[in-house]
């Protein structure tokens, strides 16, 4: 089996972040607060450094989370699964089995929402890493 590396980034700037997985030789980078509107895929890079930005945003572009997909592992990919705006999970196989990889991105206490949505959020979590397989 080869190296399998993931990692997590912040910036605001997607170029940017194509960029910095090429450089690190980065398989999966998670990405939180991307602040994007609804849900889709899109394509980053030059030929032979391309990654698959799946990505998950609400309607408000307030929160979002996002992961990269180096080209050689999408094949890779058998499931993706938006719960919110705040979780993805990608499931990828590998030679010895499933692999879950989640990016979540909680909010954080100083950020306006209320107690009762935060934890919604953190039940949901729970929920998601107990029935995950």
């Amino acid at each position: 089996m080869e190296n399998f590396a993931v990692a997590k980034f912040y910036s605001p700037h997607v170029f940017d972040l194509s960029l910095a997985l090429t450089d690190r030789e980065v398989d999966v980078g998670c990405i939180q607060e991307t602040r994007w509107r609804g849900s889709g895929c899109k394509f980053f890079g030059a030929q032979g450094k391309v990654y698959k930005l799946f990505r998950m945003g609400g309607e408000d572009r307030s929160d979002g989370v996002g992961m990269f997909v180096a080209e050689k592992c999408m094949d890779s990919v058998v499931k993706v699964e938006r719960h919110s705006e705040r979780v993805l999970i990608l499931k990828m196989v590998l030679d010895n089995g499933l692999l879950n990889v989640l990016t979540v991105y909680a909010a954080q206490a100083h950020s306006g929402k209320l107690e009762r949505e935060k934890e919604n959020f953190w039940n949901e979590l729970f929920h998601l890493m107990t029935c995950t397989q």
